[in-house]
Protein backbone atom coordinates (compact mmCIF):
# COMPACT_ATOMS: atom_id res chain seq x y z
CA UNK A 1 0.00 0.00 0.00
CA UNK A 2 1.24 2.85 -0.93
CA UNK A 3 2.09 6.33 1.45
CA UNK A 4 0.31 9.03 -1.14
CA UNK A 5 -2.57 11.00 0.69
CA UNK A 6 -6.48 10.03 -0.16
CA UNK A 7 -8.43 12.67 -1.66
CA UNK A 8 -11.67 12.38 -0.53
CA UNK A 9 -14.43 12.40 -3.69
CA UNK A 10 -16.20 16.09 -2.53
CA UNK A 11 -15.47 19.38 -2.59
CA UNK A 12 -16.03 20.49 0.92
CA UNK A 13 -15.27 24.38 2.29
CA UNK A 14 -12.73 23.55 5.31
CA UNK A 15 -12.17 20.11 4.15
CA UNK A 16 -8.76 18.57 5.90
CA UNK A 17 -6.94 17.04 3.30
CA UNK A 18 -3.86 19.32 3.36
CA UNK A 19 -3.88 19.34 7.43
CA UNK A 20 -3.96 15.31 7.93
CA UNK A 21 -0.63 14.69 8.33
CA UNK A 22 -0.08 17.36 11.38
CA UNK A 23 -4.03 16.03 12.78
CA UNK A 24 -2.64 12.02 12.26
CA UNK A 25 0.41 13.30 14.45
CA UNK A 26 -1.48 14.43 17.07
CA UNK A 27 -4.58 11.99 17.00
CA UNK A 28 -4.01 9.01 20.24
CA UNK A 29 -4.04 5.68 19.57
CA UNK A 30 -7.33 3.70 20.41
CA UNK A 31 -9.86 1.43 18.78
CA UNK A 32 -12.50 3.15 17.15
CA UNK A 33 -12.23 7.11 15.54
CA UNK A 34 -15.51 8.63 16.02
CA UNK A 35 -15.89 12.06 13.84
CA UNK A 36 -18.59 14.00 15.31
CA UNK A 37 -18.34 16.28 11.89
CA UNK A 38 -16.99 13.98 9.38
CA UNK A 39 -17.70 16.31 6.76
CA UNK A 40 -16.04 14.99 3.38
CA UNK A 41 -13.94 12.19 5.29
CA UNK A 42 -10.52 13.56 4.38
CA UNK A 43 -9.22 12.20 8.54
CA UNK A 44 -11.64 8.89 8.23
CA UNK A 45 -9.47 8.11 4.82
CA UNK A 46 -6.31 8.78 5.91
CA UNK A 47 -5.92 7.10 9.70
CA UNK A 48 -5.98 3.60 10.63
CA UNK A 49 -7.91 2.81 13.57
CA UNK A 50 -9.74 -0.73 13.93
CA UNK A 51 -13.00 0.76 13.85
CA UNK A 52 -14.73 4.37 12.89
CA UNK A 53 -18.12 5.84 13.97
CA UNK A 54 -18.60 8.39 11.23
CA UNK A 55 -21.17 11.36 12.19
CA UNK A 56 -22.61 14.58 10.45
CA UNK A 57 -25.54 16.42 10.91
CA UNK A 58 -26.13 16.83 6.60
CA UNK A 59 -28.66 14.00 6.03
CA UNK A 60 -27.79 14.05 2.38
CA UNK A 61 -24.27 13.47 2.64
CA UNK A 62 -24.91 10.40 5.28
CA UNK A 63 -27.57 9.33 2.64
CA UNK A 64 -24.69 9.48 -0.09
CA UNK A 65 -22.08 7.06 2.24
CA UNK A 66 -24.28 4.82 3.24
CA UNK A 67 -25.63 4.48 -0.63
CA UNK A 68 -22.07 4.41 -0.93
CA UNK A 69 -20.74 1.62 1.31
CA UNK A 70 -23.63 -1.18 0.41
CA UNK A 71 -23.52 -0.59 -3.83
CA UNK A 72 -20.63 1.42 -4.93
CA UNK A 73 -20.35 0.02 -8.57
CA UNK A 74 -24.13 0.49 -9.04
CA UNK A 75 -23.43 4.20 -7.42
CA UNK A 76 -20.57 4.83 -9.52
CA UNK A 77 -22.29 3.63 -12.80
CA UNK A 78 -25.11 6.00 -12.21
CA UNK A 79 -23.63 9.03 -10.90
CA UNK A 80 -21.00 8.75 -13.74
CA UNK A 81 -24.21 9.43 -16.28
CA UNK A 82 -24.56 12.94 -14.87
CA UNK A 83 -21.19 13.84 -15.85
CA UNK A 84 -21.72 14.64 -19.70
CA UNK A 85 -21.23 17.92 -21.40
CA UNK A 86 -24.67 19.14 -21.81
CA UNK A 87 -25.23 18.85 -17.65
CA UNK A 88 -22.17 21.30 -17.83
CA UNK A 89 -24.25 24.08 -18.97
CA UNK A 90 -26.23 26.73 -16.57
CA UNK A 91 -29.64 25.96 -17.62
CA UNK A 92 -29.14 22.25 -16.95
CA UNK A 93 -27.43 22.83 -13.61
CA UNK A 94 -30.57 24.98 -12.27
CA UNK A 95 -32.77 22.26 -13.37
CA UNK A 96 -31.32 19.67 -11.78
CA UNK A 97 -30.82 21.68 -8.48
CA UNK A 98 -34.60 21.62 -9.17
CA UNK A 99 -34.92 18.11 -9.21
CA UNK A 100 -33.10 17.79 -6.42
CA UNK A 101 -34.44 20.02 -4.06
CA UNK A 102 -38.45 18.26 -4.93
CA UNK A 103 -36.81 14.71 -4.33
CA UNK A 104 -37.83 12.77 -1.87
CA UNK A 105 -35.87 9.30 -3.07
CA UNK A 106 -32.82 8.61 -1.20
CA UNK A 107 -31.07 7.25 -3.84
CA UNK A 108 -31.73 9.63 -6.46
CA UNK A 109 -30.79 12.73 -4.15
CA UNK A 110 -27.47 10.77 -3.80
CA UNK A 111 -26.60 10.95 -7.13
CA UNK A 112 -27.55 14.71 -7.78
CA UNK A 113 -25.78 15.34 -4.46
CA UNK A 114 -22.59 14.30 -5.94
CA UNK A 115 -23.44 16.08 -9.68
CA UNK A 116 -24.23 19.65 -7.94
CA UNK A 117 -21.24 19.33 -5.58
CA UNK A 118 -18.59 18.72 -8.29
CA UNK A 119 -20.52 21.21 -10.68
CA UNK A 120 -21.80 24.18 -8.25
CA UNK A 121 -19.90 27.40 -7.54
CA UNK A 122 -17.02 26.04 -5.17
CA UNK A 123 -18.13 23.15 -4.16
CA UNK A 124 -20.26 24.65 -1.37
CA UNK A 125 -22.97 22.64 0.26
CA UNK A 126 -25.75 25.48 0.99
CA UNK A 127 -29.30 25.17 1.50
CA UNK A 128 -31.74 28.06 2.44
CA UNK A 129 -34.14 28.63 5.47
CA UNK A 130 -36.37 26.29 3.76
CA UNK A 131 -34.16 23.58 3.45
CA UNK A 132 -33.31 24.07 -0.10
CA UNK A 133 -29.92 23.76 -1.59
CA UNK A 134 -28.86 26.84 -3.22
CA UNK A 135 -25.22 27.10 -4.58
CA UNK A 136 -25.06 28.47 -7.97
CA UNK A 137 -23.69 27.07 -10.92
CA UNK A 138 -19.98 26.89 -11.17
CA UNK A 139 -19.23 27.21 -14.65
CA UNK A 140 -16.22 24.49 -14.50
CA UNK A 141 -14.77 23.96 -17.67
CA UNK A 142 -14.91 20.02 -17.47
CA UNK A 143 -15.99 18.86 -13.79
CA UNK A 144 -14.07 16.21 -12.56
CA UNK A 145 -15.57 12.70 -12.47
CA UNK A 146 -14.19 11.30 -8.82
CA UNK A 147 -14.52 7.64 -9.25
CA UNK A 148 -11.12 6.19 -8.19
CA UNK A 149 -12.18 8.57 -5.00
CA UNK A 150 -15.38 7.36 -4.75
CA UNK A 151 -14.30 3.45 -5.24
CA UNK A 152 -11.52 4.13 -1.82
CA UNK A 153 -14.12 5.95 0.22
CA UNK A 154 -16.36 2.90 -0.46
CA UNK A 155 -13.64 0.21 0.42
CA UNK A 156 -12.37 1.79 3.19
CA UNK A 157 -16.17 2.25 4.72
CA UNK A 158 -17.16 -0.84 4.82
CA UNK A 159 -18.25 -2.12 8.45
CA UNK A 160 -17.83 1.87 9.54
CA UNK A 161 -21.14 3.19 11.30
CA UNK A 162 -22.99 6.30 9.69
CA UNK A 163 -25.15 8.41 11.85
CA UNK A 164 -26.95 11.77 11.45
CA UNK A 165 -27.06 13.54 15.05
CA UNK A 166 -26.23 16.47 17.09
CA UNK A 167 -22.61 16.52 18.17
CA UNK A 168 -23.83 15.78 21.60
CA UNK A 169 -25.54 12.71 20.99
CA UNK A 170 -22.19 11.22 19.09
CA UNK A 171 -20.32 11.86 22.44
CA UNK A 172 -22.85 9.55 24.54
CA UNK A 173 -22.18 7.02 22.24
CA UNK A 174 -18.46 6.97 23.35
CA UNK A 175 -16.70 4.26 24.97
CA UNK A 176 -13.37 3.34 27.01
CA UNK A 177 -10.88 2.92 24.19
CA UNK A 178 -12.64 5.38 21.69
CA UNK A 179 -10.88 8.94 20.27
CA UNK A 180 -13.15 11.69 19.04
CA UNK A 181 -12.04 14.13 16.60
CA UNK A 182 -13.95 17.12 16.23
CA UNK A 183 -13.89 19.84 12.95
CA UNK A 184 -16.61 21.96 13.78
CA UNK A 185 -18.49 24.92 11.53
CA UNK A 186 -15.15 27.21 12.40
CA UNK A 187 -15.64 30.08 14.76
CA UNK A 188 -15.14 33.76 12.96
CA UNK A 189 -11.51 35.13 13.34
CA UNK A 190 -13.16 38.13 14.84
CA UNK A 191 -15.98 39.24 16.93
CA UNK A 192 -17.28 40.93 13.97
CA UNK A 193 -16.23 38.83 11.03
CA UNK A 194 -19.24 37.97 9.05
CA UNK A 195 -17.83 35.67 6.37
CA UNK A 196 -20.03 34.03 4.19
CA UNK A 197 -18.85 30.89 3.92
CA UNK A 198 -19.23 30.60 7.68
CA UNK A 199 -22.11 32.94 9.08
CA UNK A 200 -24.91 30.38 7.67
CA UNK A 201 -23.77 27.56 9.18
CA UNK A 202 -25.61 27.57 11.85
CA UNK A 203 -23.59 27.06 14.46
CA UNK A 204 -22.75 29.80 17.00
CA UNK A 205 -19.99 30.34 19.97
CA UNK A 206 -22.45 29.16 22.41
CA UNK A 207 -22.56 25.80 20.30
CA UNK A 208 -18.81 26.34 20.43
CA UNK A 209 -18.46 26.75 23.83
CA UNK A 210 -20.36 23.55 24.41
CA UNK A 211 -18.80 21.47 22.53
CA UNK A 212 -15.20 22.59 24.33
CA UNK A 213 -17.79 21.46 27.35
CA UNK A 214 -18.55 17.64 25.85
CA UNK A 215 -14.86 17.57 25.41
CA UNK A 216 -13.65 18.25 29.18
CA UNK A 217 -16.47 15.39 30.07
CA UNK A 218 -14.83 13.24 27.71
CA UNK A 219 -11.20 13.73 28.94
CA UNK A 220 -13.10 13.17 32.25
CA UNK A 221 -14.11 9.81 31.56
CA UNK A 222 -10.41 8.86 30.03
CA UNK A 223 -11.42 9.19 26.33
CA UNK A 224 -9.30 11.99 24.17
CA UNK A 225 -10.61 14.34 22.06
CA UNK A 226 -8.78 16.97 19.16
CA UNK A 227 -10.71 19.84 18.31
CA UNK A 228 -9.59 21.73 15.32
CA UNK A 229 -10.67 25.35 14.89
CA UNK A 230 -9.22 28.89 14.09
CA UNK A 231 -6.42 30.24 16.04
CA UNK A 232 -7.98 33.22 18.41
CA UNK A 233 -8.50 34.39 21.69
CA UNK A 234 -12.14 33.30 21.74
CA UNK A 235 -11.10 29.68 20.76
CA UNK A 236 -7.85 29.68 23.00
CA UNK A 237 -10.08 30.84 25.46
CA UNK A 238 -12.39 28.04 24.70
CA UNK A 239 -9.86 25.48 25.18
CA UNK A 240 -8.27 26.61 28.20
CA UNK A 241 -6.41 23.28 29.79
CA UNK A 242 -6.17 21.29 26.80
CA UNK A 243 -3.12 21.03 25.00
CA UNK A 244 -2.90 23.47 22.22
CA UNK A 245 -1.01 23.16 19.00
CA UNK A 246 -0.27 26.00 16.41
CA UNK A 247 -0.70 25.43 12.82
CA UNK A 248 0.69 27.96 11.03
CA UNK A 249 -0.89 26.86 7.60
CA UNK A 250 -2.69 30.51 6.95
CA UNK A 251 -6.02 29.77 5.76
CA UNK A 252 -7.45 32.58 3.62
CA UNK A 253 -10.16 34.14 4.51
CA UNK A 254 -12.30 37.27 2.54
CA UNK A 255 -14.12 36.35 -1.00
CA UNK A 256 -11.97 39.19 -2.54
CA UNK A 257 -8.15 38.11 -2.97
CA UNK A 258 -6.67 41.41 -2.50
CA UNK A 259 -8.02 41.57 1.22
CA UNK A 260 -7.29 38.21 1.90
CA UNK A 261 -5.52 37.38 5.37
CA UNK A 262 -4.18 34.14 6.85
CA UNK A 263 -5.52 32.70 9.31
CA UNK A 264 -4.13 29.92 11.37
CA UNK A 265 -5.06 26.54 12.48
CA UNK A 266 -5.25 25.53 16.30
CA UNK A 267 -5.40 21.98 17.60
CA UNK A 268 -6.57 21.23 20.70
CA UNK A 269 -6.60 17.64 22.41
CA UNK A 270 -8.47 17.12 25.63
CA UNK A 271 -6.73 14.37 27.58
CA UNK A 272 -7.46 12.83 31.32
CA UNK A 273 -5.60 14.54 33.97
CA UNK A 274 -2.80 12.26 34.78
CA UNK A 275 -3.06 10.41 38.17
CA UNK A 276 -1.47 12.03 41.35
Amino acid sequence: MDNKKCRAFLKWAGGKYTLVNEISSRLPEGSRLIEPFVGAGSVFLNTHYPDYLLNDINPDLVNLYRILQIRPQQYVHDARQLFVPQNNQSDQYYALREEFNLSADPYHRSLLFLYLNRHGYNGLCRYNLSGKFNVPFGRYKQPYFPERELYRFAEKAQGMTFTCKPFAEVFQMARPGDVIYCDPPYAPVSRTANFTSYASNGFSMAEQSRLADHARAMAEQGIRVLISNHDTEQTRDLYAGAELSLLKVGRFISQKGHKRSKVNELLALFSPAPEA
